[in-house]
């Protein structure tokens, strides 16, 4: 099947009149009914909704058991971001497609305004406390906290989740998001590519590049989203022509995104691996995101806390006069998740992510270690250097996961604590007699 990458339409440009028209799902001839989906293959917490649930099959799987006459075709349709989903969806040409909290706000007011209504019906991967965006800057920069960024320059993806992040950001810090800084609205490579050529002086990014470029060794974080303590998530979104006049297919998508969440849960580095194939970027950094222990959680349930959430990022797109008012509750609808899930949709609803973990993925091994403090991954770290593929601590106070080697490192006595970013470390030390950053070859050496 054809693979089409399309350019990532700003949000402001998604707001004005579209000129296109085209066909739906039932495109083509005879009984054949082509399903088509939008997704983000590198924006890697959607992929129980798009990469992963690709490489399984399991979508076309579900849709050859529906024995109803007709022949599914599912025609994957891989993006950049969520804006060109939307416009597609819009012009009637994608069926379902996946993408963050924000863009989907964008997705439903879009929808509303040229009277092709679409839904939010399941998440895909969320974070509680909002880590799933990251503030970073060049390894060489001297910049230490977001109050630093007044009057510099900021890559985002205006409309994204990553961009949301950055607004609330820089109100706390007291600093005017339109005026305090000069914010270039860039797709997530060209402001990777602007952070390393020195043209901007920090990135806010979503899920994966953070975690990417600070592998690579092309960047480190400045501001852990997680510090907000607000939920961001990814979801799937539905055209509601579509779902009325297909609602098999439908389940059937979610029933196949169900199935992927619970490989992703029980094979988390087979997962890992999959999405890194498929997608170019290494596993190393896939796994930071959806391990066992990853920043993000995987569960379908259309969650009230992340509804909730939902609601609140209303205002900050209407600051910035991308939209206007969205009625939050009619867009969501989660008949269908809850048939597709059956009678293990009520615990969904409250399960709680896994706990933070220290881990350790070792060369050859199809599985991690876990070890229940960051001291202790240390140790077995410092025995075995040679042989280590990745190692992951979660940042002492936000919980968010990272490489322990990019990690910023405290020793407050026999504790060796780490953290995303250099604020938060100092936060740390200034309360806490006797604390100090330490170099994360000294901190091996005190584990050992």
């Amino acid at each position: 099947m054809k693979r089409r990458t399309a350019v990532a339409l700003s949000a402001a440009t998604l707001l004005l009149p579209l000129t296109a028209c085209g066909g739906s799902a039932e495109a083509g001839s005879g009984s054949t009914v082509t399903v088509t989906v939008g997704y983000q293959s590198k924006t890697i917490n959607t992929v129980t909704a798009g990469t992963l649930l690709r490489s399984l099959g399991y979508f076309e799987k579900q849709l050859n058991s529906l024995h109803d006459g007709h022949t599914y075709k599912v025609d994957w349709q891989d993006y950049a971001t969520g804006a060109p989903i939307t416009a597609q969806m819009t012009a009637g040409k994608i069926d379902i497609g996946s993408m963050g909290d924000f863009p989907l706000l964008l997705n439903a007011a879009r929808g509303k305004q040229l009277g092709r209504p679409t839904h939010l019906v399941s998440v895909t991967g969320y974070n509680l406390r909002g880590g799933l965006n990251t503030v970073v800057t060049a390894p060489d920069s001297t910049l230490t906290s977001l109050k630093e960024l007044k009057d510099k320059k900021v890559s985002t993806s205006v409309g994204s989740a990553a961009d949301g992040t950055l607004v609330r950001a820089l109100q706390r810090a007291g600093i005017d998001p339109d005026k305090g800084i000069s914010k270039l609205n860039q797709q997530p490579a060209v402001g990777a590519s602007a952070l390393s050529s020195g043209s901007v002086d920090a990135l806010s990014q979503f899920v994966a590049w953070p975690g990417l470029l600070a592998y690579q060794g092309k960047a480190k974080a400045l501001y852990d989203g997680a510090q907000l303590n607000l939920p961001t998530f990814h979801g799937v979104t539905a055209r509601e022509d579509f779902s009325q006049q297909h609602p098999a297919v439908l389940e059937a998508f979610l029933k196949a995104q169900d199935q992927a969440t619970d490989y992703l849960d029980s094979h988390p580095v087979t997962a890992a691996e999959k999405v890194a194939e498929a997608t170019g970027l290494p596993a190393e950094v896939v796994y930071l995101y959806n391990g066992a222990h990853g920043i993000a959680t995987f569960n379908p349930a259309l969650a009230p806390r992340l509804v909730s959430a939902l609601k609140k990022d209303v205002s900050v797109l209407k600051a910035a006069k991308l939209t206007g008012d969205i009625d939050v509750d009619s867009f969501v609808d989660d008949r269908y998740v809850k048939k597709a899930l059956g009678a293990s949709y009520a615990k969904r609803l409250t399960a709680p992510p896994p706990p933070a973990a220290s881990e350790a993925w070792a060369e050859g091994s199809d599985k991690t270690l876990s070890f229940k403090s960051p001291k202790q991954l240390l140790a077995h770290l410092a025995a075995h250097q040679d042989g280590i593929r990745a190692a992951y601590v979660p940042d002492a106070t936000t919980g968010t996961l990272w490489f322990a080697d990019k990690a910023v490192w405290v020793s407050d006595g026999d504790q060796l604590l780490p953290f995303v970013t250099p604020a938060t470390a100092q936060d740390y030390v200034s309360a806490h007699g006797g604390a100090r950053t330490v170099s994360y070859r000294e901190a091996l050496e005190r584990a050992s």
